[in-house]
């Protein structure tokens, strides 16, 4: 029997702190955004991963504060740009 298994389908929610106002040039509205910089902590976010022996499940970056994380991102399609 084939199993069913759940998809990579839900968009990655974050950030989930709060960030620093940054100017928006196209407007004149403020917009507030989290950045990553070389030597601080990462912003933390949730997003779908696949887990061996595990399928697709939301994980949070802050689940694994401590280890060494690669982060990868491509598109939905998996095609290579």
């Amino acid at each position: 029997m084939k199993e069913e298994m759940d998809g990579c389908v839900k968009p990655a929610a974050g950030p989930l702190v709060e960030g620093e106002a940054a100017p928006d040039l196209h407007s004149q509205e403020e917009k507030a955004m989290v950045r990553a910089t070389v030597g601080k902590e990462a912003p933390d976010f949730e997003a779908t991963a696949y887990l061996p022996g595990e399928g697709f499940k939301n994980v949070k970056l802050s689940d694994y504060k401590g280890k060494w994380v690669v982060v990868c991102f491509y598109p939905g399609d998996f095609t290579f740009v």
